[in-house]
């Protein structure tokens, strides 16, 4: 789950990470109220979407009076940002982060991640901020700096001053970087987190160290016991198909292909969508419907594949284990005779009750093309569709 930078400096900031002052603001009267507040000369105007790269898309803008807040506000506020991460659709700008300006003498990148490979957590750091931390590693990776965390002791002081003297923090300012890394791995730890990025961290002319920009990314299933932290999700930010996914416990992904997949497992559904490419078909999406999934849950994840206009064709891939595969055949069953099918579906079923589910799909009457593996149903159904219409290539 991905919360905004305004939301991510609220929560720094309760484990004494310092940040700058700053409001989100909904309208541009919202903007000039949050500006007076503001004690600096200069504020900074910040659009609010889940994504990286806004300042080279505009969404960034510094003003001088609080005409200048409003006449930004304006502009930003309703516009379509486009960056290398939201796509060539965009997003649309629904709210701002009015902040106060810092005195910045010079930017550094921090960063936590879970390094799945030693199953802890990795702070890397450099002396470049302000930039993409993979250009950086691609350009001058003598220039990152990468410490690991013992789970049972945690960060350090000592690991945060080494971090602090690697990346070159001015030896009176090492203090408070120490602080700041202690407070933002507390962060990263207590709140689940999967990223915790402060891309800059800035040291001020005035001695601070500060969160300049702040990205919190974190695990979805830990969100039961951060039940705060869920009320920072914003729907306006996520797929409408994804949304809806999530009321039923489905593990829904939407893509850019037009051939819907409906695969249990994770590990399955990607090798799913694998054999798709192979055979020069694209998958419209990644869709798990788990190990125990019942007939209204399959019923669901029919229909929310063939609600997607780009979907011109199903793959069906079930291996049957807890999931049965009788089950899988109702649901699918179930949602067509109610939604209706006039796009090709295969169907590859394997494991329990593998004959009873083959009998309820044959029972049904419905155009269903059947598939013993999973390489004979990707050439089908990429076949298919290619006859009715073409495949994405």
């Amino acid at each position: 789950m991905n919360i905004h930078e305004y939301q991510g400096k609220q929560l720094l900031k309760q484990y004494g990470v310092a940040v700058p002052q700053g409001f989100v603001a909904f309208s541009p009267d919202q903007a000039v109220e949050a500006a007076e507040k503001l004690q600096s000369n200069v504020k900074v105007v910040k659009a609010q979407i889940h994504a990286g790269g806004r300042g080279k898309a505009g969404g960034v803008k510094i003003a001088r009076t609080n005409e200048e807040v409003r006449a930004f506000a304006n502009e930003l506020l309703g516009k379509v940002l486009v960056t290398h991460q939201t796509g060539p659709q965009g997003k649309e700008v629904k709210r701002l982060l009015i902040e106060e300006g810092s005195d910045i003498e010079k930017e550094y990148y921090l960063g936590m991640v879970l390094d799945r490979s030693a199953s802890r957590v990795a702070v890397i750091a450099s002396s470049e901020g302000g930039m993409e931390i993979e250009q950086v590693a691609q350009e001058t990776p003598d220039r990152i700096y990468r410490e690991t965390i013992d789970p049972f002791i945690g960060l350090t002081p000592f690991q945060a001053r080494r971090i602090a003297f690697n990346i070159g923090i001015p030896d009176k300012l090492v203090n408070k970087a120490t602080k700041f890394m202690l407070g933002l791995y507390q962060v990263f730890v207590s709140k689940d987190c999967s990223i915790a990025e402060i891309n800059p961290l800035v040291i001020t002319k005035g001695g601070d160290v500060i969160a300049l920009d702040a990205k919190l990314n974190f695990d979805d299933n830990a969100l039961y016991r951060n039940k705060d932290i869920l009320e920072f999700r914003d729907l306006d930010e996520e797929d409408e198909k994804e949304i809806e996914a999530s009321k039923y416990g489905l593990n829904y992904i939407a893509l850019e292909g037009n051939i819907g997949c409906m695969v249990n497992g994770a590990g399955l559904a990607m090798a799913t969508m694998d054999i798709i490419k192979t055979f020069h078909g694209e998958p419209a999406n990644f869709l798990d419907v788990g190990g125990g999934a019942n007939k209204e849950k399959v019923e669901a994840a029919f229909k929310l594949i063939m609600s997607d206009p780009h979907v011109k064709g199903i793959l069906v891939n079930i291996f049957g284990g807890i999931m049965k595969c009788d089950v899988i055949a109702e649901g699918i069953v179930a949602a067509t005779e109610k939604i209706g099918l006039n796009i090709p579906l295969v169907v590859r079923l394997e494991g329990t009750n593998v004959d009873l589910g083959k009998e309820i799909l044959h029972r049904s009457g419905l155009n269903i093309t059947p598939a013993s593996t999973m390489a004979e149903a990707a050439e089908k159904i990429v076949s298919l569709v290619d006859q009715a219409g073409g495949v994405a290539k």
